[in-house]
């Protein structure tokens, strides 16, 4: 008994804080099984890095800032037909991250861009990743203030740090000249070092009118899209689809005349 106090005491110290605490469980359950020594040391030795390992992945969730927790597993394709999951799954071995790529995803309110963003968001994160999410909005009004301020240079690295930047919602309201000139100073200062993931209502052709300025448009398209993989999404709203399936909403031809 002393040499297995002396053993949970040196596991302390060492930090290994969950295998001290298995460490009586683990071994009478060896004991019983006779497994051999080295086994019964990778056993230990697993315990405490799958708690490391869950506690890394919740303090890098919370870092990320990720609106909700959504995988791809979780993802309904049959809803959303026009999606190829053949692409989605090449997306989520993460080679885009790897070579600084952007991803960027269109369609309507409603279908699914925001799941698919989160979902691959969480999948880089278990790859060890850093990923940041944010919406458009929230990032520019960040960013204006700073600039009002006087420290753009030093906020502009909470966007450039993280390998995936995930940026939600452009396009739902028109942009100002300032924040234009903003979102692009962030696009340019990525370019080819870390990826954008970037999700749209508009289609590209509509960015001119969104940004206000056709110019920078041009500036900030020519650099998102130059290594870049995007996903066009056609098809209905899940809430709406869900509202009239319980009868909230009504189709044309149930409409009375």
């Amino acid at each position: 008994m002393i040499a297995l106090e002396r053993a949970r005491e040196q596991l302390e110290t060492l930090g290994l804080i969950e295998a001290a605490s298995k460490l009586d469980a683990r071994l009478d359950a060896a004991t019983r099984a006779e497994t051999p020594y080295a086994e019964f040391l990778a056993d230990l030795l697993g315990a405490e890095l799958q708690v490391r390992r869950e506690r890394y992945l919740l303090t890098r969730t919370k870092l990320a800032r990720l609106p909700f927790k959504k995988t791809l597993e979780q993802f309904d394709y049959d809803a959303q037909p026009s999606i190829d999951r053949r692409q989605v799954n090449e997306l989520a071995s993460l080679a885009f991250i790897t070579h600084a790529d952007n991803l960027i995803l269109l369609g309507p309110p409603g279908v699914g861009k925001t799941h698919l963003s989160v979902a691959i968001g969480i999948k880089a994160i278990e790859h060890g990743y850093g990923v940041y999410f944010t919406s458009m909005h929230r990032l520019l009004e960040d960013l204006r203030v700073a600039h009002e301020e006087r420290r753009l240079e030093r906020r502009m690295r909470v966007y450039l740090a993280p390998k995936l930047l995930i940026i939600d919602e452009f396009g739902y309201l028109p942009l100002d000249k300032l924040s234009a000139t903003l979102l692009f100073q962030l696009v340019a200062a990525r370019y080819e070092r870390g990826s954008i993931l970037l999700t749209s209502n508009q289609s590209f052709g509509e960015w001119g009118e969104v940004l206000g300025d056709p110019v920078i448009a041009t500036a900030i398209l020519d650099r998102l899209l130059h290594h870049s993989h995007v996903i066009n999404i056609r098809g209905e709203s899940y809430r709406l689809r869900e509202k009239r399936k319980s009868g909230l909403i009504r189709t044309q031809s149930e409409r009375p005349e």
